[in-house]
């Protein structure tokens, strides 16, 4: 069963253009980060400090997330939105630092992988998940564009903040997810590096396209 990576760091893109590739092939999609999200909500609604690590795992056991038609449903609610908020993304950030979570939602994660096949996203999706995946893609941008993108995103819904700060908190982010002790974000010799700082989103998700078709496709 094929399985295409897209790992990279926060706001690259990654999410997007895997969603569009999951889609033009027919594939099962996930969006890992949302798992990550999934559970800082969680956290939120239980009142748990984030160094509770023992009913932080009691959490993943009671977990369901499914994506159906863009959207992110949470033990059977539609959360798409909450999850997008920053105060979520910063509590999943913290717990996703919490090594035994890590290990714990491995098997939650690869329990997606199903035919005909899988296009996911994250920051240690090929290192640690799916080490053996047929396309691992690191797909990345300056800290300055990521940060414009999420701007845009954050005012969507709502929220927009200031570029400065949002790029502090990327830039914190790079930081952590590089120097974190349990499955570091890493771009080794197995990737292919795509940076889309001056790529649009289709010709992103091309690019990857054709990438999976000349070295994964048969014939």
């Amino acid at each position: 069963m094929p399985i295409i990576i897209i790992d990279g760091p926060a706001s690259s893109g990654k999410g997007t253009v895997a969603k569009k590739v999951a889609e033009f092939l027919g594939f099962n999609y996930l969006d890992s980060g949302a798992i990550y999200r999934a559970l800082g909500l969680m956290v939120i609604r239980e009142c748990l400090q984030q160094t509770d690590t023992k009913n932080i795992l009691r959490l993943i056991d009671r977990m369901k997330l499914s994506f159906q038609d863009g959207k992110t449903f949470l033990n059977g609610q539609d959360e798409t939105d909450a999850l997008r908020s920053e105060n979520v993304s910063m509590i999943a950030s913290s717990v996703g630092k919490i090594a035994e979570v890590r290990i714990k939602l491995l098997d939650f994660q690869r329990s997606f992988a199903k035919m005909p096949g899988l296009v996911t996203d994250g920051r240690d999706m090929g290192s640690v998940v799916f080490p053996e995946a047929d396309l691992k893609v690191f797909l990345t941008a300056s800290a300055e564009k990521r940060a414009r993108r999420r701007h845009s995103q954050l005012q969507k819904f709502g929220d927009s903040g200031t570029i400065g700060a949002i790029l502090r908190d990327i830039q914190a982010r790079d930081k952590q997810d590089q120097e974190r002790s349990a499955a570091p974000l890493v771009c080794d010799s197995t990737y292919k590096v795509l940076d889309n700082s001056d790529l649009s989103v289709e010709e992103t998700v091309q690019t990857v396209i054709n990438w999976y078709k000349s070295h994964c496709e048969p014939g």
